[in-house]
């Protein structure tokens, strides 16, 4: 039997983790194995990243995986409402806990703030009421507290410094 890599993050999960199962095995064996080794209630519920739905337990995970394996959330939440405030304005939106930050920033500063792409791509989302700036990478269901399925952001400037790198010729 050939190894499958999935990659994962999660409610009360705080980084990326990684684990290796056989091709045979279930969404819904993973969803078990998951919510034993992080505590997770048993209803917890798999996300493919970038999926809005959670995976049914039957599929296959090789049925879903790639070369690179299968990047997914595990959350009790089905959709994180996302409020993101720009110039003194509040927007929402649900989004799937498994959608990552990059997507959300981008996605939100088009449709709800009317940026073009490529003023989108100079800002950046930040916490709210902090100066924690989550990587493009991060699902934003490992942002909430689990407790609530929101998340709060501010849509900052991305300040990049030009200038010399200190190096003289």
């Amino acid at each position: 039997m050939k190894s499958i890599d999935i990659f994962y993050q999660g409610e009360n999960i705080a980084g990326i983790e990684h684990l290796g199962v056989t091709d045979d095995r279930t969404f819904g064996e993973l969803q078990a194995r998951l919510a034993v080794q992080h505590g997770l209630p048993p209803d917890v519920l798999i996300f493919i990243e970038g999926d809005e739905r959670p995976i049914e337990h039957g599929v296959h995970i090789a049925a879903r995986s790639g070369d690179r394996g299968v990047t997914v959330h595990v959350h009790r939440c089905r959709h994180v409402n996302v409020a993101v405030t720009f110039n003194n304005t509040t927007k929402e939106h649900l989004f799937s806990p498994a959608s990552t930050v990059g997507h959300v920033k981008q996605w939100m500063a088009e449709h709800k703030f009317d940026m073009t792409q490529d003023d989108a791509s100079e800002h950046l989302l930040q916490l709210a009421g902090t100066t924690t700036r989550p990587s493009s990478s991060t699902h934003i269901g490992a942002l909430t507290d689990g407790k609530t399925c929101a998340v709060a952001f501010d849509l900052v400037a991305d300040e990049r410094v030009n200038g010399s790198g200190g190096e003289t010729a």
